[in-house]
This record gives structure tokens, sequence and C-alpha cells, in this order.
């Protein structure tokens, strides 16, 4: 099992949101980020934000420092 990653910081926002998410599991790591997405970003909870959340998911654990460009 490979850990996997999804991180805010990738993708601009007016919030600038900081927050990387890691887990073991694919299902785990998509509950947390549509959690995330619904809350923070006032997403609707559907199968197309979960496909396209699914396809972001990086192997491994996110950078200390923000991948986002200056």
């Amino acid at each position: 099992m490979t850990r996997k990653y999804i991180d805010c910081r990738e993708f601009p926002s007016e919030m600038n949101c900081s927050i990387a998410l890691s887990a073991d599991s694919d299902e785990e790591l998509l509950d947390a980020a549509v959690q995330h997405a619904v809350t923070v970003h006032k997403h609707t909870d559907s199968p197309e934000l979960r496909s396209q959340l699914s396809a972001l998911f990086r192997q491994g654990t996110p950078p200390v420092e923000s991948p986002r460009a200056a």
C-alpha cells in the first residue's frame, strides 16, 4: 500500500488554502478531501467532485514547502 496525498497549495484560490491531506487508502483520502472541499471551499458533494478529487491524488507525502509557484 502506497501513501497518497492531495495538496490545496497546488491550486489557486481566493483564500490561499494551505491544507495538504494524506492517507494510506484512496477511500480514506477521498473522504477527507471531500469533507474539506465541502466545508471549507463550499463545493457540493457529488460523484463529479469525487471523481475530480481522485484524479488529483499523488503518490507519497506532501512536500513541506508549498509547491505553488511564487
